[in-house]
């Protein structure tokens, strides 16, 4: 083990863009608002060149990369989200669970309209979240809403206090995604080094951390599961990976990706038969876990509301999208008419049939294929999504670590430009601006996925 004098003496220049990402992490923490984008963009910008120049510049050194991933999280833990006003929403959902409300039942206009409340700093926290998210029933699933629970039993009481609850849970989260994705990596024989690529991303650490995105969570028992399923331990990966499915619905689409990995891989199957049956139990744990965590909750009443809220994602809202906004200008040049309501409804079956291809045609019978074909075929649902909020890719960049793909990592960074939104008080997209970001992002994604051969890269 290194003492401190040969830290500082073979590691000085890894120590000094340390000290100068903690200043910056610091002030984007404390002192930036987002509507702030010039500072945003710089600190952004100097952060991505920082962390570049800790994980090339520290080698192998694991240990001081691991203190600095978690030290960087910790600079956070005080901190209101600057960038996103979601947090106000977990900890309402929270509270009203410990109030013994059902969240997927009432809105929070509901509760504040009716009166009567014992939601402590319900005002506040309704006024914080906004009012397209007060008007809408819940839509983070079962292990979210404990999480939420958790956060709110956090001693203090107050919303400073929920948020350093949530915080500590999503930096747990990403410490074991540090610790299994390094244990992949390792059983897929790569360089374990490439875990940093994700754990030291500012990307990452600003919406996960930074603005309590559970992305993380969801991560975290994502890679797990792919850990165990590449370990043999198929059935146990079904459990963990039913616990994703209850952070965020996302890894639902990564389901019919799995056939070959049970019909042709021979680790785990001796017959046609004996994968086909192994699969089908491979689902069939996945929905029994599901539908327990769900069963608290459940109703005729839950179902409907949940389906209009998750619905609501493909035919109402549009953030930062790509094609979908090339399909929408087309719309109002040939009908004068935003065509949401219609393109909302046939990009999905196009991201369907996606996912469908990738599962039949492409053999994903190992670890590695699996994990590259789960990367494009969420790539592709984003490109076709009408929402893109940036958390949304952190899922991209953890599974490109497995792979010999890096756009992910460009998106990671380009991407702080869908923020200029919030530069003008109407909050409105610069759609140059958009399309500057994805012209960079489509550029990366074509070049390394139809162009250029994809060869080993550290």
């Amino acid at each position: 083990m290194l003492g401190l004098d040969n830290l500082f003496k073979y590691h000085k220049i890894p120590l000094l863009f340390i000290v100068l990402s903690t200043i910056c992490y610091l002030s984007f923490a404390y002192d930036l608002v987002r509507t702030d984008i010039s500072k945003l963009l710089l600190l952004y910008i100097a952060l991505f060149v920082f962390a570049y120049q800790i994980i090339k510049k520290t080698g192998f050194y694991f240990r001081l990369l691991v203190i600095s991933a978690v030290l960087f999280r910790l600079l956070f833990l005080f901190a209101i989200p600057n960038l996103s006003q979601d947090f106000y929403r977990f900890i309402w959902d929270g509270r009203m669970m410990l109030e013994g409300f059902n969240p997927y039942l009432y809105t929070p206009d509901n509760i504040i309209q009716n009166g009567g409340t014992k939601i402590a700093q319900a005002k506040e926290l309704y006024n914080g979240m906004g009012a397209l998210s007060a008007s809408h029933f819940t839509n983070y699933p079962p292990i979210n809403q404990l999480c939420f629970i958790l956060a709110n039993l956090f001693p203090g009481k107050s919303i400073l206090s929920s948020v350093i609850g949530l915080r500590l849970i999503i930096i747990a989260a990403d410490i074991g995604t540090l610790y299994f994705g390094k244990k992949l990596l390792e059983r897929l024989k790569l360089p374990s080094n490439r875990i940093f690529w994700y754990v030291l991303n500012p990307f990452i650490i600003i919406e996960l951390t930074g603005n309590l995105h559970f992305e993380g969570v969801m991560i975290f028992f994502l890679i797990w599961s792919l850990y165990l399923l590449h370990s043999g331990k198929w059935k146990l990966a079904a459990v963990v990976l039913a616990c994703s499915i209850s952070v965020k619905l996302i890894p639902l689409m990564f389901l019919p990706l799995f056939f070959w990995w049970f019909m042709s891989n021979k680790k785990i199957e001796t017959s046609v038969f004996a994968g086909m049956k192994k699969l089908i139990s491979f689902y069939g744990i996945i929905g029994i876990v599901t539908i327990l965590l769900f069963l608290p909750f459940f109703s005729l009443e839950f179902i409907d509301n949940y389906s209009k809220t998750v619905g609501l994602w493909f035919g109402n809202f549009e953030f930062n999208a790509s094609i979908y906004y090339l399909l929408r200008e087309i719309g109002y040049a040939i009908t004068g008419y935003n065509e949401i309501a219609i393109i909302g409804k046939v990009l999905p079956i196009v991201s369907l049939l996606t996912i469908l291809g990738f599962s039949f045609l492409k053999q994903n019978n190992a670890t590695s294929k699996l994990i590259t074909s789960i990367l494009l075929v969420f790539t592709i649902y984003l490109f076709l999504s009408t929402t893109v909020h940036p958390w949304y890719i952190s899922t991209l960049v953890i599974l490109c670590v497995f792979t010999n793909y890096r756009f992910p990592l460009v998106w990671s960074f380009i991407i702080i430009l869908s923020y200029l939104a919030y530069s003008n008080t109407e909050n409105t997209e610069n759609l140059w601006i958009i399309g500057f970001e994805y012209l960079i992002v489509f550029i990366a994604f074509i070049w390394e996925v139809l162009l250029k051969k994809r060869l080993p890269l550290i």
